[in-house]
């Protein structure tokens, strides 16, 4: 948190609104976002087992930062299994924010935008983590 807290105060504008932006651009957060896990601690999975690639490359990297115009999909051979195969059957579980878009035919998201406050759905006072975290 101290690292995203150091790119966030650095950043012109809203400390917390930029704190946001960068915890919800992670990858096991877009993963989790996009209905491609049902949790995030799972997402953080599937990407440390190397599940998902990022703009046609294997990332393993839960922690990256993903930037608009960034595709995330599974990897080729993930698309085999058995629990990938039941998510396209299902669809999405959640409705999937404004800021990603979700292919489901193809398993494939892409970051639209920057996520803004009202697409995020954290009932947090961000202003009292900046002032912590100020000290």
């Amino acid at each position: 948190m101290v690292r995203y807290m150091g790119k966030a105060q650095l950043q012109k504008g809203d400390t917390g609104q930029h704190l946001i932006q960068l915890l919800e651009r992670r990858l096991d957060n877009v993963v989790f976002r996009l209905n491609f896990a049902d949790s995030r601690k799972q997402g953080r999975q599937l990407v440390n087992h190397g599940h998902i690639q990022v703009n046609g490359r294997k990332l393993d990297i839960p922690s990256a930062i993903l930037r608009p115009g960034d595709q995330v999909a599974w990897k080729p051979q993930t698309k085999e299994k058995e629990f990938v195969k039941e998510l396209a059957a299902i669809g999405p579980k959640r409705t999937v924010p404004a800021w990603l878009s979700l292919d489901t035919s193809a398993l494939t998201g892409q970051v639209v935008s920057l996520p803004e406050a009202p697409d995020v759905d954290l009932k947090v006072d961000t202003r009292l983590i900046v002032e912590y975290y100020s000290r």
